[in-house]
């Protein structure tokens, strides 16, 4: 079982910055392959960014330069850095986190997670 808890939301003015945790405890060896998602009240949750155990990452066309994704493996917790905010940024944002994306998965895709945060909200306003 793995359990995976979000901080660092909040609320923050355009152009500013905020950095995201995402602790994950229990059986980490099932979090290989991690990721942040958001979603907005009405709309589907999407990938926001992904990295796997080579520290190779992915990221959505609307955070790409503006996001950064990275990891610290010794303390089990996943980050996103987000600089230049935007208020289409605001959502919830979720850590997300399997063993490893299927072969021809897409880590964009909400069906390739098992385990997942509760959530942290960022207001950009």
């Amino acid at each position: 079982h793995v359990q995976l808890v979000e901080s660092g939301g909040g609320s923050e003015q355009p152009g500013g910055s905020l950095r995201l945790s995402c602790v994950a405890t229990g059986n980490t060896y099932s979090t290989n392959c991690m990721a942040w998602f958001r979603q907005t009240p009405g709309r589907e949750r999407e990938g926001v960014a992904a990295i796997d155990p080579d520290d190779k990452t992915n990221y959505a066309d609307s955070v790409k330069g503006r996001f950064t994704i990275s990891q610290d493996n010794a303390k089990d917790t996943l980050y996103l850095q987000m600089n230049s905010l935007k208020p289409e940024d605001t959502a919830m944002y979720y850590c997300a986190a399997e063993y490893s994306i299927s072969y021809g998965g897409s880590w964009s895709s909400t069906y390739e997670y098992n385990y997942w945060g509760q959530g942290t909200q960022v207001t950009v306003s």
